[in-house]
């Protein structure tokens, strides 16, 4: 029983040790070595994980001091769709989904980030239900970021019609069923000058100005589902989707290379401007339109994020844009997806040990 008691108190004990920053140690890292030689294996390989993932150029990054943080965030978006169809009458369509705002908290323990947003305009009477889930690691050497949403607002087509004769329609609809899903893993290059964290997490302070190129997998699944039966019949008939029964659907998992490059911009001290671009390519899998015949093709996507952050140790807040897109086509058409957002965030860092 003594020894799994140590076995616990250890496992606390480096938890809460887990940042060099820490001020409320309550048994020295030497002290716990002491006690054997499991004790002192789990020391060695704590300070070597932490000195091999986890270090940066102190002249550039450093950490913040606590192990907590947690936000309130708001982030509005909306999302883009393009459709230009090659058969006759060769009709191009925009269409725009009705703006989302949802709210939701954020908890970060050290490189571990999660978070709930929810769509607060459901409750005031302001469309339909639409949520987002995320997960996100971030340290020195590589960050991973995982993620679920699903969307059913509504939206309004904006312009429809034949190539170079669209003409502006703004007509509601309702028919849009969409859902996606995914998994980044992605390493830095110069990780020891650049932190992505100080820009999009909040979990680090940038105090000089570094870029670095960044690259790794990317691995998601999307299904879209617009139903145009909803149109009125003078519009949907301009559609080549007769024989779909005037459904586009896709169903999807890809897999892909990511390479892109950061850049935070310390311009002021506490004050951070950031951008991050980052295309995707690689291969598809699924069903497009058709889902009795499945194909594989290939797959592009971009995202591009920027950020601006103020920061000292304890208080912080930003503003964070991303604009995403995905590239769906085959011999008969083309539809890029796009996603727009704003989000706005404050927060509070601490330590509870």
């Amino acid at each position: 029983m003594k020894r799994i008691y140590r076995i616990l108190l250890l496992f606390v004990t480096l938890s809460a040790l887990a940042t060099p920053a820490s001020h409320a140690q309550f048994l020295s890292l030497d002290e716990i070595a002491s006690w054997g030689k499991f004790p002192r294996f789990c020391i060695n390989t704590y300070r070597w994980g932490d000195k091999f993932f986890n270090s940066y150029d102190s002249l550039y990054v450093i950490g913040t001091g606590r192990r907590f943080n947690i936000k309130l965030r708001t982030e509005s978006w909306s999302d883009f769709y393009n459709f230009s169809f090659d058969q006759e009458p060769k009709t191009r369509m925009t269409m725009l989904s009705d703006p989302t705002t949802t709210a939701g908290f954020w908890l970060t323990y050290m490189a571990v980030s999660v978070g709930y947003d929810m769509n607060v305009g459901q409750y005031f009477g302001g469309g339909k239900d639409r949520h987002k889930w995320s997960f996100q690691f971030n340290c020195s050497l590589f960050a991973a970021d995982a993620y679920f949403s699903t969307n059913n607002v509504g939206s309004t087509i904006r312009r429809v019609g034949p190539r170079g004769h669209q003409e502006r329609t703004d007509i509601d609809f309702d028919g849009i069923n969409n859902r996606s899903w995914g998994l980044d893993l992605y390493y830095f290059f110069n990780h020891k000058h650049y932190s992505q964290a100080a820009a999009f997490s909040f979990s680090k302070l940038q105090l000089k100005s570094s870029g670095s190129f960044y690259a790794g997998l990317s691995l998601w699944g999307l299904s879209y589902d617009f139903d145009f039966n909803l149109l009125p019949d003078d519009i949907k008939v301009q559609l080549p989707l007769a024989q779909y029964d005037y459904y586009y659907r896709t169903r999807s998992n890809n897999y892909a290379f990511r390479i892109g490059y950061g850049y935070n911009w310390v311009f002021h001290p506490n004050w951070l401007f950031a951008i991050s671009e980052s295309p995707i390519v690689g291969v598809r899998d699924g069903w497009l339109l058709n889902l009795n015949e499945k194909r594989t093709s290939f797959s592009f996507y971009n995202r591009i994020r920027a950020s601006l952050v103020y920061s000292n140790k304890k208080w912080f807040t930003g503003v964070i844009f991303r604009m995403e897109n995905a590239l769906f086509y085959d011999k008969t058409h083309t539809m890029l997806g796009s996603m727009l957002s704003v989000e706005a965030s404050v927060g509070y860092r601490f330590n509870i040990w």
